[in-house]
């Protein structure tokens, strides 16, 4: 049998749209004296050692499209009035366009925010050995769901549940990708078709409007509201405990706090009433923090060894907040419960891959060797002294020897949903702006090769050193030195 070759239109696709020679770009035929004439050609701009230099490993046609770009952008310049621009500087603004087309917009930033957790700049930075831990099974294969000693099927899950269960006191533990996921999973899990007995003052909205009645709609559970806002006892619980009720449901205030005349049934009330009419109490830890706050000079986060303590049947916290290690929601409670989660078809839809187990995992150890206040940079960050972040503020500015920088006593925050209101002091480097507002400043410092985040506050851009990586220190000086030599 002979095949014949088919045209893009006798095939069904429309025809490519030829692209004109290099030399005819630039080259208008109608008009001698136009001064378009002027703009070099896509071939000249292509040798020019500019172009050459800083592009010379990225693919012809990528750059050539990009020429084209600045070409046709410098042809409509001109109808406008405007010069035509020389060959250096169209050569470099190819060189600005292709990498500006062409960069990850995923890359690392400097949080000099101060916020330590900040959800927008990807909440927790990771410790060295969560980060090699990672790479090392994402090089080649792993033992993610195989039992080397057996030689057989193993469960995935089973890598870092032996370490939950000792760090919390837990019976048993599963991880899935998010704790939005994990609440998600527990309440299809252990409440489809069934009630499920919430305190108003708990229904809460978290980032990017992610409603705790929303998420018990969608997993089949019946939403039971009772207390008020500021007050809920656990005689309201009792009142509204039915035979369709399937568990007492708390959850953490973690980005707001109610102050005045309040009061919440505490989680030791609400398990005693739960058990003794024969229903679960699951707990929204949100933060879930494994350390003290306290001795940080910081408010009471509630810690998962006291939910566990206190007898909620699941407990339910992030990985990549308080606990430092990668995105994750970590569900830990009774061996019942836990085992009829890992059974839901949901936990397949929403099990983590092998690097967040393998950070994971690393990030725990952390906390069982007792060096998580070293080696997590959240707890690191949280743990530095004033004195010490003073210090290094003002060898920093020392070393940038400009005039409009100056040392700042300022308040970070912890953030990324946890300790509302609550901030330890810290130093800052202060940039004054001379002649523009400071959001001009802010803009470029924002625009360095390796973008410094920064906030502004009485006029000035501050950046906070709590959140700045003495590694990342050259780098911050590069960006400040850029922003203010500008012209």
């Amino acid at each position: 049998m002979r095949l014949r070759a088919t045209s893009p239109v006798e095939s069904g696709d429309e025809p490519r749209p030829r692209r004109p020679p290099l030399e005819s770009i630039s080259r208008p035929k109608d008009d001698p004296g136009d001064v378009r004439r002027q703009l070099p050609s896509v071939e000249r701009v292509l040798q020019h050692p500019t172009v050459r230099s800083q592009l010379a490993t990225e693919p012809r046609e990528l750059i050539v499209d990009a020429i084209r770009d600045e070409l046709e952008a410098a042809r409509v310049a001109l109808a406008r009035g405007e010069p035509a621009p020389g060959l250096d500087a169209v050569a470099a603004h190819v060189v600005a366009r292709f990498t500006q087309t062409w960069q990850p917009t995923l890359r690392p930033v400097i949080n000099a925010t101060g916020v330590v957790l900040h959800t927008n700049l990807g909440r927790a930075p990771l410790s060295g050995a969560t980060l090699a831990a990672m790479e090392q099974v994402a090089r080649g294969y792993s033992s993610l769901e195989f039992d080397v000693a057996a030689g057989e099927r193993g469960s995935r899950h089973e890598h870092v549940s032996t370490l939950l269960q000792r760090l919390t006191g837990a019976e048993a533990a599963l991880v899935v990708n998010n704790n939005a996921s994990a609440v998600l999973l527990t309440l299809a899990g252990l409440a489809a078709g069934r009630e499920v007995v919430i305190s108003r003052g708990q229904l809460v909205e978290i980032g990017g409007g992610f409603r705790i009645p929303d998420v018990l709609r969608q997993s089949g559970a019946h939403l039971i509201e009772v207390g008020t806002t500021n007050r809920t006892y656990a005689a309201d619980y009792a009142a509204a405990i039915s035979q369709e009720t399937a568990l007492l449901l708390r959850v953490h205030a973690s980005n707001f706090r109610v102050v005045g005349f309040v009061h919440s049934a505490t989680l030791g009330e609400m398990v005693q009433l739960a058990h003794g009419a024969g229903i679960l109490v699951v707990d929204d830890l949100g933060s879930g923090s494994l350390l003290p706050t306290e001795t940080y000079d910081l408010a009471h986060e509630p810690m998962v060894q006291e939910s566990v303590a206190a007898g909620a049947d699941v407990v339910v916290f992030s990985g990549d907040k308080l606990l430092g290690g990668p995105q994750a929601g970590i569900l830990v409670g009774t061996r019942a419960t836990i085992a009829e989660l890992r059974r839901h078809p949901l936990t397949r839809a929403l099990r983590p891959d092998k690097a967040t187990i393998a950070g994971l995992a690393a990030t725990l150890t952390h906390y069982v060797r007792g060096e998580a206040l070293r080696e997590i940079p959240v707890w690191r960050m949280i743990a530095t002294p004033l004195a010490t972040l003073d210090a290094r503020a003002r060898r920093l500015a020392a070393e940038l020897h400009v005039s409009q920088v100056s040392v700042v006593e300022v308040r970070s925050a912890i953030g990324g949903g946890s300790t509302p209101e609550e901030t330890l002091p810290s130093a800052a480097l202060g940039l004054e702006p001379v002649g523009e507002p400071p959001q001009a400043l802010a803009a470029r410092v924002r625009a360095w090769r390796t973008p410094v985040i920064p906030r502004i506050a009485d006029g000035r851009v501050l950046l906070d050193l709590r959140t700045v990586a003495e590694a990342e220190e050259s780098e911050l000086l590069h960006a400040v030195r850029a922003a203010f030599a500008r012209d």
